[in-house]
């Protein structure tokens, strides 16, 4: 195992929730040292349920490997701390109400200006637009604000999508900015500033929908498990109540499913199925020709037939089955004193320990920091 690349790197975070912490964590997986400062009742996500061995499952997945310090700016011997911190730092990240920092002297800009090393990165949950820029911008608000909850869900009934993808994007697009700014400092030898809000990166992921509903017919609405604008694309259940959904990517693949699945080569000279606007034209006609074949068969039999005919498919899995998946990989990290099985990084690399450090007990290391940065 290679040495981790942000090895040296030293990272100062005044985080809360998700965001912010998934932005940290990512650092600390690749190797940088990430001191998180809390206030003294605690990153509130500390609280949000205690799945884990009486934790919080969000705080031990998104503070694994960091140390933890109890710090309030407002006083003078915790704002001497905090200077000499940023002082040393490589990176600060914040997530705070907008203009916190700023009313208390440690806005991103006035930062720089004091370390001219120091890469800031500011997570928000609308960025500085007048008329949203105080907005609450919790992950299901976001959601709703960005039209992405309109297009989620079944039809007649839209729906949060199932994790805080709006917090966990913003923590890895953080992720991004700080890498390219680290990037940008190797060359300049100065820090920059960079800013990240959920907003900005739910409606990025919005692009499609967007582009259609301001130059198209119309952004889709919510369609469950089927795909607005390709069919054969959605969701089929076999004889024994297992859900299957299948993919056709294009009319090649469309005529082996005819051919080997739908036992009906025919189908591919049939005007109605010809090409992917027809099926989608005729998705009703399309989707009962399917149902009927699902239905005639169980899960296991259907996969084999669907993998002799090459077909792109996935079972519909409970989060339960989702633990037996044989493509899950996983990691030990302690909690509590007894090891848990956390979900493996996704970026797999040569420097990886095959493990994860706790998550910091709150304050736990705040003695320790004092002594090393303050004599």
């Amino acid at each position: 195992m290679s040495s981790a690349p942000l090895s040296g790197l030293l990272v100062v975070s005044i985080e809360q929730a998700v965001a912010a912490p998934i932005a940290s964590c990512r650092l600390a997986d690749a190797g940088a040292r990430v001191i998180k400062i809390e206030r003294a009742e605690g990153d509130f996500g500390r609280g949000y349920d205690g799945a884990v061995h009486g934790e919080s499952s969000y705080f031990v997945w998104a503070n694994r490997g960091k140390e933890s310090i109890v710090l309030d700016y407002k006083k003078p011997d915790d704002a001497a701390l905090l200077d000499r911190l940023l002082a040393k730092a490589d990176v600060f990240i914040q997530n705070l109400a907008p203009g916190a920092l700023e009313r208390a002297g440690y806005g991103s800009a006035a930062l720089r200006e004091r370390y001219p090393q120091l890469i800031t990165c500011d997570i928000t949950g609308y960025g500085d637009a007048e008329g949203a820029r105080q907005l609450k911008a919790y992950d299901l608000l976001v959601q709703c604000e960005s039209g992405l909850a309109g297009i989620s869900g079944a039809p007649g009934a839209i729906g949060r999508i199932g994790v805080s993808i709006c917090d966990i994007g913003a923590g890895m697009n953080a992720t991004i900015a700080i890498l390219s700014a680290l990037a940008q400092r190797t060359r300049t030898g100065r820090g920059s500033g960079v800013a990240v809000s959920l907003f900005d990166g739910a409606a990025d992921w919005m692009a499609v929908p967007y582009l259609h509903e301001r130059y198209g017919a119309g952004a889709p609405g919510p369609a469950g498990l089927k795909h607005p604008s390709i069919a054969p694309y959605g969701a089929f259940t076999c004889r024994d109540g297992k859900t299957v959904v299948i993919s056709i990517q294009n009319d090649r693949e469309w005529a082996a499913f005819a051919e080997r699945v739908l036992e009906n080569a025919s189908l591919t000279d049939d005007a109605r199925f010809a090409t992917n606007k027809q099926r989608v034209a005729h998705r009703d006609e399309v989707d009962t020709l399917i149902s009927d074949r699902f239905g005639r068969s169980t899960l296991v039999e259907m996969r084999g037939v669907l993998d002799a005919s090459g077909t792109a498919y996935g079972q519909v899995r409970s989060v339960a089955e989702l633990i037996e998946h044989p493509a899950l990989r996983t990691w030990p990290m302690p909690v509590r004193e007894t090891d848990v099985e956390m979900i493996a990084p996704a970026v797999r690399a040569e420097w990886d320990r095959g493990a994860f450090a706790a998550a910091p007990r709150l304050g736990e290391h705040t003695q320790a920091v004092r002594r090393e940065f303050l004599g």
